[in-house]
């Protein structure tokens, strides 16, 4: 059980996703959230090298949508900006907005990689899910009251991920 709240990669940013290390093993999409992983909490203004990043991975051939438990109309708005699909209200870590991602994208769970700054929403529910796991640095410190909650509680789970990760691609063991 415990082995759901790992990421398989652990990294600062986007930017600092391995993506060669990804192809290799076929993964071809991102799932990514969007609050301090993409934006910084309740904003839709997209720093310029994440919007870089994003017409990067296009033209390397990945494919990415949006998968967030926020409304629709803030996350539409970065989607379109950054020309991506999403799913909002997602009910992370809940499984079945991970599966309708992976069929929104157009290929197979084992092509898909989950992108997010949060242990239990993101990282719980992509591995519970059976997707391939990808936790990154929060973007900023001002966040939703309750995900100040989960930081707590995710320090424990970070110290031990901490020791287990090897080499400057972020992988753990």
């Amino acid at each position: 059980m415990i082995n759901l709240l790992y990421p398989r990669i652990y990294v600062d940013s986007l930017l600092d996703i391995p993506r060669d290390k990804l192809r290799e093993r076929n993964i071809s999409a991102f799932i990514i959230d969007l609050d301090n992983t993409i934006t910084e909490w309740n904003s839709d203004e997209l720093r310029s090298e994440v919007d870089d990043w994003f017409v990067l991975i296009k033209s390397e051939g990945f494919k990415a949508c949006i998968l967030s438990n926020n409304g629709e109309q803030r996350i539409k708005r970065v989607a379109d900006r950054l020309g991506i699909p999403f799913i909002h209200r997602a009910g992370k870590p809940r499984r079945r907005s991970f599966f309708s991602a992976v069929v929104l994208l157009g290929v197979s769970a084992n092509e898909v990689a989950v992108v997010g700054d949060q242990i239990f929403t993101d990282v719980l529910g992509g591995n519970r899910a059976g997707l391939f796991t990808i936790l990154v640095k929060p973007l900023a410190r001002r966040e939703f009251f309750g995900t100040k909650i989960n930081r707590t509680l995710e320090l424990f789970v970070l110290r031990y991920l901490l020791r287990k990760v090897t080499g400057k691609d972020g992988f753990v063991k």
